[in-house]
């Protein structure tokens, strides 16, 4: 069946702020690494959002503050290795596959922190615009890009909202894997030192409505292996990568997506 921006019973209801956000509190994630907050429309879309099942457990005031401290702070002094391997990444990769776990650090004081579950999948893409990011534990959704529109599936609900991609990837953290070779037009770069022997990078969007306020992104060998990314709300999630596999060889129709049989369509 397919809607267009009509809420069934099932779905639950969110509202966002103004741009696209794709969020993963279901998952136990926070915001998702490819919120897509450059848009102007704004967009409800319950599936990431109106039904959390977030778990948290308090830690020790102690490895709270490190948590924190690594989470939040760059490194102050400057290093010329992480833009040259950044750059080069950019450059060099055409397309990508991997694994993930992201976690999403929150605080409620100088005390103490909570942190979800970690969120575990896989990824693919190829430049521009074209991506497939799996969400396999503990629940099992996908975000999938053939370049020109954005599917989101959420298998338990059996469920696709498709929107238009165009820009939409701008100053999110997905542009900085999926995105053209223009970084720098939406990001500012600057070195940020080495910490848990990785070369830091901090890209900070250069436009205001950007759902996050800095990212990090963390290389070894020339290839991004962790990211932290702080959001406006001063969460901050945690992503790291392992298996990554730069230019492999895909298939011309990998990220054409094909509706379940039987999925409600919303189209936005």
């Amino acid at each position: 069946m397919n809607h267009t921006n009509q809420i069934k019973g099932k779905r639950r209801s969110a509202v966002f702020p103004a741009g696209v956000r794709a969020e993963t509190e279901r998952t136990n994630g926070g915001r998702v690494f490819l919120s897509i907050a450059s848009s102007s429309i704004n967009y409800s879309d319950p599936i990431f959002r109106g039904h959390s099942t977030e778990r948290h457990f308090s830690i020790a005031p102690n490895l709270a503050k490190l948590l924190l401290a690594c989470a939040a702070a760059f490194p102050a002094f400057a290093h010329a290795a992480a833009l040259e391997q950044f750059k080069s990444f950019v450059a060099t990769t055409k397309a990508a596959k991997g694994e993930f776990t992201q976690r999403l650090v929150k605080s409620d004081g100088a005390a103490s922190a909570k942190v979800s579950n970690p969120s575990t999948g896989t990824f693919i893409f190829a430049r521009p615009g074209k991506f497939i990011w799996t969400y396999q534990k503990p629940y099992e959704q996908l975000l999938q890009a053939d370049g020109e529109k954005l599917y989101i599936y959420d298998k338990d609900l059996n469920q696709v909202t498709i929107k238009k991609l165009g820009n939409a990837l701008g100053s999110s953290p997905a542009a900085i894997l999926f995105g053209n070779n223009d970084l720098e037009k939406n990001f500012t770069l600057k070195e940020a030192g080495a910490k848990d022997g990785l070369e830091w990078l901090e890209a900070t969007p250069k436009t205001k409505d950007s759902t996050f306020e800095h990212i990090g992104i963390g290389l070894r060998n020339g290839v991004p292996e962790a990211m932290e990314l702080r959001d406006s709300f001063g969460q901050v999630s945690l992503l790291s990568f392992k298996k990554f596999e730069k230019n492999p060889a895909l298939a011309a129709e990998q990220f054409k997506f094909v509706v379940p049989k039987g999925a409600d369509v919303f189209n936005n």
